[in-house]
């Protein structure tokens, strides 16, 4: 059961984790500045939702030897500036 419970955590994190650089390019390509918010928007979510897994990844020790206080910083930057992109995007709107 340990391990099928580490296969479904890492599996969410990599769905998600993916899932910030798909609408990232989504949203470069938009056609509209409102299309272009909305896919930012689902990025920084996907980002927040990756920290959430990563989080209970560290919580529930299934996964050792890697650093949780690195990845947890690192995706608490990304969701720092997508949401920053995200309120500025829509300040000009």
């Amino acid at each position: 059961m340990l391990k099928q419970n580490e296969f479904i955590f890492s599996k969410q994190v990599v769905r998600s984790g993916t899932s910030i650089g798909a609408n990232l390019e989504e949203a470069l390509a938009g056609q509209s500045r409102k299309d272009f918010i909305a896919k930012m928007a689902i990025s920084s979510k996907e980002a927040r939702e990756t920290n959430y897994w990563l989080r209970l990844l560290r919580d529930s020790q299934l996964c050792k030897n890697i650093d949780y206080t690195n990845l947890i910083n690192e995706s608490e930057e990304i969701i720092k500036i997508l949401t920053s992109i995200v309120k500025t995007s829509q300040a000009g709107s």
